[in-house]
């Protein structure tokens, strides 16, 4: 009664339009706001922080530690292990164990030399193209130990021994470990500098060297962090094959790499992790570069501790680096919130919760002393005078990080560049193996395959894309608890605001067009119609947009009802914060959509007026990437156009030798992990099968190119065809931008939901 009410009081009524506006099972919607984007976001925030302060409890579900041996113990993690060393990126393996002394007239090999030890530069290989590169200590007489001591991320190797300004005495680690006998391997780390460039693109896209690397490396299933842990690990290969026992330090971002080390290979006999454990719960408001797909609902530092264990850790908490302006930020950890975390690692049996040292600076004495001794260095000395000098005459550290930089990003450009045989490989045939073309044929035509095969197989990637790729989040759906109000009304339709619960913090908002012709219990074919970044749903409906040119209106003059939800892609950064909260929690932005969507589409059913086998999806840009996203995964669409997106998405998120790549950009959420080496469009349109697909592509859309374009989604016309569908996809070129031209597309629609064109569409 009170919705009948509130809907008297709405000028120009009409019988029908009453009849419309009873929405069965709605309630008012009584929000005052006509935008209601802020107010979803804001639930999408509270949604997600709830799931990350829900995340360490959760973490037991992972782990069935054996305490009855240490031998057990370490067995038991093994699982969690393999898991860590996947999320971190550190899954290629290494180039055989070597070390290369290297030098010439100006810089020598031999660099240094004290009465205990030489200082040698050095390179060694880690992965195809990429070498490892720093200092070397060893000792005249016989070696005690091996050390990998892993700077911070504005540190040199140089400054380790002191032959460098720039770190006091009392932390020159590399030092004091040479002097007591111990080999020492100092790994030059990615600056965290802001990257140097004079190209006025990237200044603006504002990213350090570390956020360059991240950027490209997360999206093809590594990371700046795994990078790090191979080169430190392809050092522990040397030392190893030395024969000596081995351990590895670090300090500040040094110091993560040192305890993800530790954490990934067992040959590590012990541990010194310095200024850098603490709690992980904010891991989403540090610097975007440690930023780590799922860590939070497996790992915290305390459970990355405990795979290093029954081996010895030392925790050193000493002053950190600030470090703002990162696209988050990174202080000195609390010490009672490190000494919290500590004493959260499990050590049961004869396992010992490790030592959590608290010192004036880092690579103290004390920490030092302990570490060594766990190492076989018996009765260490402290650091003496006399302090090792450079001989070198022309060296510059700049040049010898951009080589290791640029190798980096070289493995990275090459995994750009194979990507697609990887994925053909693993996804199309693995499925259907007879499809790979290995002769030549000059029949006329080809039979087709029963793409009853092809489906089925699928269903196994429509899994994986879901869980691993985009996210999904362990709660179930809400009771929709449909709002409704009315925002127009036409002489040809009625469009409402409709709200619905998704999570008991979130939810799906958009609007709702009703033609007023439909007939007693007729059903409809609904198009959903969504916007791209930074619109609203009144964008499609008359927000006299020409990128959007009405659709929404426009399809329900045609008979069709509309759908037009919000997507949670505006706000700019307030989005991209989202992003990263998900992440920790193994979630993405389109973990949120997917729900959305899911419920939308649930509830849309259960209107009497609507055919829920005839649903379709139509979105532009943003809404183009939700349309080779969603629908896939939600078969309850019966069909998906991708417009002013479709591309070749791992070139357009990963390649650095584009101008219209994310690389350059100021999305910095774009990156998924590991999506550029499982899923690019024609893989996620292959979900779509056996449901119709279409591509909208304007020649002028700076998006991407045609030929991009035309390759990406000639592979999807291939597959379609090969399994008698081939027309049920289709592309349309027009002349034009970044838009809907909404011709060819609205005769798709009406060809694939069965409904008869108008004889007269006005427009």
């Amino acid at each position: 009664m009170k919705l009948l009410i509130a809907l008297l009081a709405v000028p120009r009524l009409t019988a029908s339009f009453i009849f419309a506006a009873e929405l069965p099972s709605t309630a008012p919607l009584e929000w005052p706001e006509p935008d209601l984007s802020g107010r979803l976001m804001d639930g999408a925030h509270r949604f997600v922080e709830r799931k990350i302060a829900e995340a360490p409890a959760g973490r037991k579900k992972f782990w069935t530690q054996d305490f009855s041996s240490p031998e057990a113990y370490v067995k038991s993690v093994e699982p969690n292990r393999t898991r860590f060393r996947t999320i971190i990126g550190t899954v290629d393996a290494r180039l055989p164990a070597a070390m290369e002394r290297y030098g010439d007239d100006a810089n020598p090999a031999l660099l240094a030399e004290t009465a205990r030890y030489r200082i040698f530069q050095v390179r060694w290989p880690v992965l195809e193209g990429l070498w490892g590169c720093g200092l070397l200590a060893e000792p005249k007489e016989k070696a005690t130990a091996g050390v990998v001591l892993v700077p911070d991320a504005l540190q040199t190797p140089e400054q380790m021994f002191g032959l460098a300004p720039g770190v006091p005495a009392e932390s020159q680690g590399a030092r004091w470990l040479a002097e007591n006998g111990c080999v020492v391997v100092v790994p030059v780390t990615i600056s965290r500098e802001k990257l140097v460039t004079t190209d006025k693109q990237l200044q603006q896209s504002d990213q350090t060297y570390r956020e360059w690397i991240y950027r490209q490396a997360y999206h093809m299933g590594r990371h700046v962090i795994g990078y790090e842990v191979q080169t430190a690990l392809a050092a522990v290969d040397w030392l190893q094959s030395r024969g000596l026992k081995t351990g590895v330090c670090g300090y500040a971002e040094g110091g993560l790499t040192a305890l993800y080390a530790a954490a990934v290979d067992t040959r590590l006999s012990a541990a010194l992790v310095s200024g850098y454990c603490g709690s992980r719960e904010k891991v989403w408001a540090e610097p975007i570069y440690r930023n780590v797909w799922g860590l939070l609902r497996e790992f915290g530092d305390a459970e990355i501790a405990g795979l290093i264990l029954p081996r010895t850790l030392l925790v050193e908490h000493c002053a950190a680096p600030d470090i703002t302006g990162h696209k988050g930020e990174w202080h000195t950890p609390d010490f009672d919130g490190a000494l919290a975390e500590v004493k959260c690692i499990e050590a049961g049996g004869t396992l010992h919760t490790p030592p959590l040292l608290r010192t004036e600076a880092p690579f103290s004495n004390a920490s030092l002393t302990d570490f060594s001794s766990a190492l076989g260095v018996t009765k260490p000395a402290p650091l003496s005078g006399e302090t090792p000098v450079d001989q070198r005459k022309a060296f510059d550290p700049a040049a010898r990080h951009a080589r290791y930089f640029h190798e980096m990003e070289s493995h990275v450009q090459g995994l750009v560049q194979q990507s697609e045989h990887v994925r053909e490989r693993a996804f199309l045939f693995s499925i259907m193996p007879e499809l790979e073309l290995t002769k030549w044929t000059t029949e006329h035509t080809q039979p087709t395959q029963p793409a009853e095969k092809f489906i089925e197989g699928a269903k196994r990637f429509r899994e994986n894309f879901r869980n691993e790729a985009m996210g999904r989040f362990d709660e179930p759906l809400s009771p929709p608890n449909a709002r409704t109000r009315v925002v127009k009304e036409t002489d040809k339709w009625t469009a409402y605001d409709v709200v619905l619960d998704v999570y008991p913090e979130f939810f799906a908002w958009g609007i709702l067009v009703v033609p007023k012709d439909l007939k007693p219990d007729e059903r409809r074919p609904v198009v959903v119609c969504q916007h791209g970044r930074n619109g609203i749903p009144r964008n499609l409906l008359d927000g006299d947009t020409s990128g959007y040119r009405n659709v929404a209106a426009a399809l329900a003059e045609r008979g069709f009802i509309a759908f037009a939800p919000h997507n949670l892609y505006r706000g700019e950064d307030r989005y991209r914060w989202l992003c990263r909260k998900a992440n920790t929690v193994k979630a993405t932005l389109f973990s949120f959509i997917i729900a959305s969507h899911d419920q939308i589409l649930r509830w849309l059913e259960t209107l009497p007026f609507v055919d829920g086998n005839r649903m379709a999806f139509y979105g532009l840009s943003y809404g183009g990437e939700t349309a080779v996203r969603v629908p896939p995964l939600l078969e309850k669409y019966a069909l998906s156009i991708c417009s002013g997106d479709f591309n070749q998405w791992t070139r357009k998120v990963a390649s650095i030798d584009e101008p219209f790549s994310f690389m350059r950009t100021i999305e910095w959420e774009m990156p998924y992990w590991n999506l550029g080496q499982t899923f690019d469009y024609a893989e996620m349109a292959y979900l779509m099968l056996p449901r119709p697909f279409m591509v909208e592509r304007g020649h002028r859309d700076l998006v991407g190119r045609d030929q991009w374009v035309a390759h990406e989604y000639a592979k999807v016309r291939w597959l379609y065809a090969q399994l008698g569908l081939a027309g049920r996809t289709r592309i349309e070129y027009f002349q034009g931008g970044h838009a809907m031209r909404a011709e060819g597309t609205f005769d798709f629609l009406h060809e694939h939901l069965h409904w008869p064109k108008p004889a007269e569409t006005k427009r």
